[in-house]
């Protein structure tokens, strides 16, 4: 069949991963149960000029001294745990959805038949076993504490499954898991693994996850919400606005979303030890914006939008990777028209 007759220059995917924002409390490692609300606070500071100067300013010392002299005055928001609290406590819920053989939206019958039979065949040989299982790594490590759980002493992750008749609760020490390996499971991970799977290879069915993680981080440390982008902060106002809900210090529903799709050990440099940047987010270039990076181009034919047009057609990928890495961005959704001009 010509490709002009079965292009989809309308279709979508809704994202099958669906976290809450992620609400920060603080308590006691001993005393778990009475964890209360964290606030954001606000600072005024001066600071010193620490950027790079121009190099003329680098050469006159005496220009550079009236440069640095200058007060570098900031106001931010800050989140920090109390005098008497040596532990940060995020919770959040995750619903897992199937129906993966249908998109959202797809203008186009023959194309949506093709894909049908490519996703149906995935299910059958591989059953989402191994996305299911990369998936509860990353709740289990706890990697969507980001940076809160570099230096954290001890991370206890809960994580209780709410389907009414099917409930079910896990516990990890999230620190004997390595984030940077996505190969080393336990028996309590390939339990969640499983019922992740089940409800991602499903047609209808769905999984509510409800999980809480403690990590010790020590007293009165400071902890760290969501950074909210403001794109005119204006002269004067705070130079880092951090999200709150109803006055409650916490962390955007996205971040966690990346972290749970942190998966992606199949782009080709992941195995260069110095180019590799470990498990990246599932994305359909596999950008990772802090490295200023795209692992996947199209000019190594490495993209989604390469595999996808033929896999979706009936083409063969070389490797059962490269439709891990496909099936892993129909999971998280998205908008994939192809303009048939």
């Amino acid at each position: 069949m010509a490709k002009k007759e079965n292009t989809a220059s309308v279709l979508a995917f809704e994202k099958k991963l669906v976290p809450s924002d992620g609400y920060m409390y603080g308590c006691q490692w001993d005393n778990k149960s009475e964890a209360a609300p964290l606030s954001l606070n606000e600072k005024s500071v001066r600071g010193t000029i620490s950027n790079r100067l121009k190099p003329a300013l680098q050469k006159d010392p005496a220009a550079l001294n009236n440069e640095v002299e200058k007060p570098n005055l900031q106001t931010v928001d800050a989140c920090s745990l109390g005098t008497e609290q040596d532990t940060l406590k995020l919770h959040f819920t995750l619903k897992v959805l199937g129906g993966l053989k249908q998109p959202s939206a797809c203008n186009n019958a023959a194309f949506k038949e093709g894909y049908q039979q490519a996703v149906s065949s995935y299910l059958e040989t591989q059953g989402m076993r191994e996305l299911a299982k990369r998936y509860a790594l990353n709740i289990a490590n706890a990697r969507f504490l980001w940076r809160n759980r570099f230096g954290a002493e001890a991370i206890l992750v809960q994580v209780k499954a709410l389907n009414k008749g099917a409930e079910q609760s896990w516990e990890f020490d999230a620190l004997e898991l390595n984030p940077r390996d996505m190969e080393v499971t336990t028996a309590d991970v390939e339990s969640l693994a499983d019922r992740i799977a089940s409800a991602l290879s499903s047609d209808n069915d769905f999984l509510m996850l409800d999980i809480t993680c403690y990590a010790k981080v020590g007293k009165a440390q400071d902890v760290y919400p969501s950074e909210e982008l403001v794109l005119d902060k204006g002269k004067g106002n705070k130079s880092k606005i951090l999200y709150s809900v109803d006055g409650m210090a916490a962390m955007h529903s996205q971040k966690l979303g990346n972290a749970m799709r942190t998966i992606d050990t199949w782009y080709p440099e992941h195995d260069d030890a110095v180019a590799s940047a470990g498990p990246i987010a599932i994305e359909p270039y596999g950008a990772v914006t802090n490295l200023g990076k795209a692992f996947r181009t199209p000019a190594d034919k490495q993209d989604f939008y390469t595999f996808f047009d033929s896999w979706a057609r009936g083409g063969e990928l070389a490797r059962v990777e490269d439709e891990h890495y496909v099936m892993g961005v129909l999971v998280r959704g998205g908008v994939f028209g192809e303009s048939d001009k």
